[in-house]
């Protein structure tokens, strides 16, 4: 039976999917709780908040995500990073997929991946879970009703947590699957109820297709000054580097917190939703996101609550340090309602240096830039990957290998050439450590970053007196208002002036180890900076 608020004209039986119970399309978020809550899929929190557990699966399952190797992307794909699933063995887990559903209940919602129209892809997502729907309907660009009579889908996410599959069988690696099959344009994910799956196999999408348009898809959030598009500002970073945090600036308009594209119109996001983490959030440091978390139709994924009075607790790490919440990009009371943005005028690399090395501010030169982009030097925060319980050190290039289905050279050119063209300025930030390593240190004082950040963007550090750094061989200022001058130089935030110079020396050959394999694909400056 279908239902929903829009009867599409392209149904899911005209897919091929048959048998299924009732279908519910493109229902709104009240009628999605109430669903959901019907299906004793979660509570109902403060202010009509939908809170939800994820089960076992409280991160992301990089090993058992898939790329089905077909011709028309088999010359095309970074394989070594992305595993290769045979076709055949897709076929037969998506018969058995589709055998699994039938019967059941399931939700559909139709939408744009991409705030620029000239540049967005239209998604079909099928959900076996009525808050999945609620999730990535808040996550993805809702398109208007009169947009929904017409639409059709260029590629359809079916997500199934109930169904687990054969390892021998479907050519995986577990019970639990994402498979990304670009020529039959499907994306199958089971095994897990992770609703962060959803919308990273979005953006794996676009990751593959937009590069061939030449427009730069990226894992950044960005902002831009108020009434001024043209001063915009972009963050890479992987989770937990502040990418959410640090672009929610009252003092800028938000384009977006997480995944964004540059275009030869700009910058535009791909989403239409922010998924924040919220341990430690607070009231005093995080006004805005803190308020979200009792708006209508937020998902509180993971938290800890009061069963009586739903009342968040913050500080409870107990079901996971990836605790999260899911909200309208319109929450966020100073967010771009176009989701547009100018050129970046100002790129700033986020790291989380968990070895207490790196400076909190740098500025970089193109090519340095293009190092540390290709590097994506920083340290996987626990919960955000299944099985990290503490910070780990790590490279992941262009700041998200996991959702790079191409060659990270063709990302890093990519940006590269935008750099040249239009003149922007580069950054890197670190928010990992201060005064020691990781269980010796401390966070970098948020409140410092903010500083240096607005500094940066304002053009304050423009003619500030600098030092070149002896490990990377950037530019580090001596002296910016509001911040301790000895938190601009690490080594003199460590005790052991021995210990940080033997850590140091430590950082930079992971960086030299790690840059090899690129050093066959890039310029000559970029190779210098490499070797500093």
């Amino acid at each position: 039976m279908t239902m929903g608020r829009v009867n599409p004209s392209f149904r899911l039986d005209e897919q091929g999917i048959e048998g299924l119970g009732n279908v519910y399309y493109n229902l709104i978020e009240s009628d999605l709780i109430e669903e959901a809550l019907k299906r004793d899929e979660g509570h109902l929190g403060q202010g009509g908040t939908m809170l939800v557990s994820t089960g076992k699966h409280t991160g992301r399952s990089p090993k058992d995500k898939f790329v089905v190797e077909t011709e028309n992307v088999k010359d095309s794909i970074w394989w070594e990073n992305n595993p290769p699933m045979d076709p055949s063995k897709f076929d037969v887990l998506q018969a058995d997929m589709i055998d699994h559903m039938k019967g059941k209940d399931y939700f559909v919602q139709d939408l744009f991946g991409g705030a620029d129209p000239a540049n967005r892809l239209d998604v079909r997502v099928v959900t076996e879970l009525a808050w999945h729907s609620l999730f990535i309907r808040t996550m993805l660009r809702r398109p208007e009703r009169d947009e929904l009579d017409e639409f059709e889908p260029e590629f359809t996410i079916i997500n199934c947590p109930t169904f687990k599959a054969d390892p021998k069988k479907h050519g995986c690696r577990s019970e639990t699957v994402i498979a990304l099959n670009f020529e039959k344009k499907i994306i199958l994910i089971g095994g897990t109820e992770y609703a962060g799956e959803n919308k990273k196999s979005v953006f794996t999408l676009l990751n593959y297709i937009l590069p061939g348009r030449g427009i730069m898809a990226m894992h950044c959030s960005a902002n831009h000054a108020p009434g001024n598009p043209v001063d915009t500002a972009i963050f890479f970073g992987l989770s937990g580097t502040g990418k959410t945090t640090l672009s929610a600036d009252p003092a800028r308009v938000l384009i977006g917190d997480d995944e964004h594209g540059w275009s030869d119109r700009g910058t535009f996001n791909f989403e239409g939703g922010c998924y924040a983490k919220t341990i430690n959030l607070s009231a005093e440091a995080e006004p805005e996101i803190y308020a979200t978390c009792s708006m209508f139709g937020t998902v509180i994924e993971n938290m800890v609550y009061d069963d009586e009075t739903k009342e968040l607790d913050f500080e409870d790490n107990s079901i996971t340090d990836n605790m999260r919440c899911a909200y309208p990009l319109h929450y966020i009371s100073n967010a771009s309602e176009t989701a547009l943005g100018g050129h970046p005028k100002n790129i700033v690399m986020l790291t989380c240096d968990a070895f207490g090395v790196l400076p909190p501010i740098a500025r970089l030169t193109p090519a340095q830039a293009m190092y540390h982009f290709l590097s994506g030097f920083t340290s996987k925060t626990p919960g955000t990957e299944v099985g990290v319980v503490e910070p780990i050190p790590t490279f992941s290039t262009c700041f998200g290998a996991p959702f790079m289905p191409r060659r990270p050279e063709e990302y890093g050119k990519l940006l590269q050439a935008k750099i040249a063209k239009h003149g922007a300025t580069c950054w890197l930030v670190n928010t990992g450590w201060t005064g020691g390593a990781f269980g010796i240190g401390s966070r970098m004082p948020i409140k410092a970053t903010r500083t240096l950040l607005s500094a940066a963007l304002e053009g304050a550090l423009s003619d500030v007196e600098y030092r070149k750094d002896p490990n990377f061989g950037f530019e580090v200022p001596v002296h910016v208002d509001g911040v301790p001058e000895v938190l601009l130089d690490p080594r003199r935030t460590w005790g052991d002036k021995d210990a940080f110079d033997a850590q140091a020396a430590k950082l930079v050959k992971m960086f030299a180890e790690n840059f090899e394999q690129y050093l066959d694909y890039i310029d000559d400056d970029v190779k210098a900076a490499a070797i500093g």
